[in-house]
């Protein structure tokens, strides 16, 4: 491995984080508290970032062994040094709850530990939804588009972290792909900002509310979430924008070169729409009595449809209330997650949809073993690669899923807290599907080290298992 430019990425990532921890330390100068935390931080980030730069490396060079050691190591560092300014400054005591606050944050997950929401510094807070923003479309994709660097190893980098079976590029250089991503992302979130104005939320909770939905994280000024804020246009407008946020980016970029047409015929996007319209009905139908009318239950199945599928975790009502087989499609829609090149958790549609192409294929071959069957996409053929790391994604994820839930059951929780805890993390979702940590409960009842093996799952999900993997390998680290 090429240590000397691992290091030297690493520095730059710390830089990086330094300069974004000025935006939250000016949030909290503004509203007039001490930004002592964020200058520490600022200090300690900046500190670490400029030793790591010394050593120069003698070749530029990657291979892709080292874009997912950057990528692990980068977001460990990031998780651990963004939990400074909470512990800094009192808002959370622990420095375990401050580490799973800021990874919950940094993986777009959502899950909380807090219990008064409305006692954290502004300042602070800022930081918090803010570390969505930065999760959401990552933070090596953004060290990518703002700093020069080979196209052709940097590649390597963007495929260990931008989610989805496959990373191609939308322009022939690396840093213009990432530039035109990062441009989209900030013109969604800037849209969505204006338009929670005009919903009568003050600058603060339209820019932090935009950040939560862009990064699909969930987070919320407002203890009772979204729907504290009692305004069906907000939660619409929110709605609407977790459903884009989970649509894959290429699509928007092709509309803005006039190519639409292509983009609406994406068989993803299909599925995507099939799914969000399937579920909305049979939920509907399910809660129309709970809410004083079908339409009534149209509205919350459509917000909670969007909050899960998209992998947000913004809630308006207690689901856990709701019918058994409601809360089976709501699991359902956890373990999908939003499509391939979104800000969204969970397995991906378009690995699910591989999946379901290659298990009918594989039948097809058994009822007629002469027959030559491929599967495709967007009429065009998968790549046995492709179709294979599905089936091995899939496979370690459902592994992970089972031992993180029986390493959360030790805390003494019922096997649908343990496992809903499990999945709502490893898919990066934020509630789970009991009252305890339900969207009126939370995570600070578990044990620190349920905390520290939950925290380990969010950045497993987000960084989709195998950078993570590849740094706990012991291959890794030989000749």
């Amino acid at each position: 491995m090429n240590y000397r430019m691992i290091c030297r990425v690493l520095g730059l990532i710390l830089l990086i984080y330094a300069g974004l921890l000025l935006l939250p330390m000016i949030a909290g100068l503004v509203y007039g508290e001490s930004v002592l935390n964020f200058l520490a931080t600022i200090g300690i980030s900046a500190a670490l970032g400029l030793l790591l730069l010394i050593p120069k490396p003698r070749t530029g060079s990657l291979v892709a062994r080292d874009g997912f050691v950057i990528v692990g190591l980068g977001w460990i560092s990031i998780s651990l040094l963004g939990a400074l300014p909470f512990w800094f400054s009192g808002s959370i005591p622990s420095y375990i709850d401050a580490l799973f606050e800021t990874a919950s944050g940094l993986s777009t997950t959502g899950a909380t530990i807090l219990t008064d929401i409305e006692a954290m510094p502004r300042g602070d807070m800022f930081w918090r939804m803010f570390t969505h923003w930065i999760g959401g479309m990552g933070v090596l994709v953004f060290l990518m588009a703002v700093m020069p660097m080979s196209g052709e190893h940097s590649m390597h980098i963007m495929r260990a972290e931008v989610p989805g079976p496959t990373v191609g590029k939308l322009v022939p250089r690396v840093r213009r792909t990432a530039m035109i991503l990062y441009l989209i992302y900030i013109g969604l979130t800037l849209l969505e900002t204006v338009l929670l104005l005009f919903g009568g939320m003050s600058f603060y909770e339209a820019l932090l509310h935009a950040f939560s939905t862009a990064g699909t994280g969930g987070f919320s000024t407002n203890p009772a979430s979204i729907g504290g804020f009692g305004s069906r246009y907000i939660e619409t407008v929110i709605c609407v924008f977790m459903f884009l946020f989970g649509v894959n980016f290429n699509l928007y970029f092709l509309i803005l070169i006039g190519r639409w047409k292509e983009a609406l015929k994406s068989e993803e996007l299909h599925w995507y729409l099939g799914i969000i319209f399937s579920a909305v009905l049979l939920l509907s139908l399910g809660i129309r009595n709970l809410y004083g009318g079908f339409w009534q239950g149209v509205h919350q199945a459509f917000f909670n449809v969007g909050a899960l599928l998209s992998t947000t975790g913004y809630g308006t009502v207690d689901f856990t209330v709701w019918p058994e087989y409601c809360k089976w499609i709501l699991i359902l829609l956890m373990f999908c997650g939003g499509c391939a090149g979104s800000t969204g958790g969970g397995i991906k549609l378009s690995r699910l949809m591989i999946l379901g192409k290659s298990s009918v294929s594989e039948l097809k071959k058994m009822i007629r073993p002469r027959s030559v069957t491929r599967v495709e996409l967007d009429g065009k053929r998968v790549e046995a690669g492709t179709v294979q790391a599905a089936r091995v994604f899939f496979t370690i994820y459902m592994g992970l899923l089972l031992f993180f839930s029986l390493l959360i059951s030790l805390d003494g929780v019922d096997i649908a807290t343990s496992f809903t805890a499990a999945l709502s993390c490893l898919s990066n979702i934020g509630p789970g599907m009991t009252q305890a940590i339900g969207p009126a409960g939370g995570f600070a009842f578990f044990s620190w080290h349920s905390k520290l093996w939950m925290t380990l799952a969010m950045l497993l999900g987000r960084l989709e298992i195998y950078p993570i993997l590849v740094l706990l390998s012991p291959r890794t680290w030989k000749k």
